[in-house]
């Protein structure tokens, strides 16, 4: 198995990429991790940690070509091979790319998946890892660069190719949601779509959705739209704003940080944008989706018109389309008529996904 791993800068893949080499070790898979970026510092002792980007093209790309001419050797021999590289790069020479065509198609992978994460925690990553200063406009952009570029990549040298994008997350969770898309072909490959914007002050509802976001991920291989939340920036930016304040505080890898409110308003249609098509293209790439719509305390549904949409895009996709509705009022044809299967509770759910095959431990 060879995997080809993408991520802008910020997404700091090396270490979790060792991690999921840990996890897989520990259940008696070799893997071998390299990591394009160290083993061209390695062959340049000259540059400066964090300086790469900066020397001149022309040599940045011999040094690519060198190193990759070395993992493809590599490649013929190891049992399992993860590669740390990057699809395409926003830099002090603007955007360009940062793999060769050729090679790729030598190195013959087996599987791409382009890791991302939250706006603020790359923004965090880069002010203690780099001098240079991005915007958040930069970074959001660049994101969404890398996810297409490494889509781009992956069905240009062939369609048969599987490709994913997979948010980091909480390490614990996601590392085993990575090997589970490399070893394990039986774990069903599955979006949980559930509300989130409207309860996130609903500390209750948010418990039970936390709830069945860990079970099902137990079972399955989740793309979990949770593992990367950032809606709630622009409207912390209108708190500030009301306040009179010039910056937005927000908290991510355990640092408070202060952004500037006028970035974080100009990324508010990005983020927006990116929502809509990130959640879809997570779809896209499962075999099933398992919607939970939890109980307000008033006794209503919590549906939102993103699960709702999100059910339609499944539904139009031919996929497994499974809703659990705690609420006692019924639900609507909207609902109804997209489900495969409509569940009354949590535990009704699993029991059939059991009896299905589906949930084997």
């Amino acid at each position: 198995m060879i995997v080809v791993v993408t991520g802008m800068v910020g997404v700091d893949k090396k270490s979790y990429l060792q991690k999921v080499c840990q996890f897989a070790g520990q259940r008696d898979k070799e893997v071998l991790l390299c990591n394009v970026g160290d083993q061209m510092y390695a062959e340049a002792p000259d540059i400066p940690p964090g300086k790469i980007l900066d020397i001149p093209m022309k040599r940045l790309s011999s040094l690519r070509r060198s190193v990759f001419k070395d993992i493809i050797t590599k490649a013929q021999k190891a049992p399992n091979l993860i590669v740390n590289t990057h699809a395409t790069f926003r830099w002090q020479h603007g955007l360009f790319p940062a793999v060769d065509f050729d090679q790729m198609r030598q190195l013959g992978a087996d599987m791409y998946i382009c890791l991302i994460d939250g706006v603020i925690a790359l923004h965090t990553r880069l002010l203690a890892e780099h001098s240079t200063r991005h915007c958040l406009k930069d970074l959001i952009v660049w994101r969404e660069e890398e996810i297409i570029g490494t889509e781009m990549l992956c069905k240009g040298i062939s369609e048969k190719i599987p490709f994913y994008c997979l948010a980091r997350g909480a390490e614990e969770e996601t590392t085993e949601t990575f090997y589970k898309l490399l070893f394990d072909n039986s774990s069903k490959r599955t979006y949980l779509s559930f509300p989130m914007t409207a309860v996130g002050n609903m500390e209750d509802v948010r418990k039970e959705i936390d709830e069945f976001r860990q079970l099902m991920k137990q079972y399955f291989t989740c793309f979990d739209p949770g593992d990367l939340e950032e809606s709630y920036l622009p409207h912390y930016a209108r708190q500030a704003s009301q306040k009179g304040s010039d910056f937005v505080k927000v908290t991510a890898l355990g640092q408070t940080t202060r952004l500037d409110l006028n970035q974080v308003r100009q990324i508010e249609h990005d983020i927006n944008s990116q929502i809509y098509a990130r959640d879809f293209l997570l779809i896209d790439q499962s075999d099933m989706i398992i919607s939970f719509i939890p109980t307000l305390a008033d006794g209503r549904a919590a549906i939102s018109s993103g699960v709702e949409r999100e059910l339609q895009h499944a539904h139009e996709a031919a996929k497994e389309v499974y809703v659990i509705w705690t609420a006692k009022q019924t639900p609507s044809v909207f609902v109804t008529q997209t489900a495969t299967k409509v569940f009354g509770d949590l535990d009704g759910a699993v029991e059939f996904f059991k009896k299905k095959g589906y949930m084997k431990k």
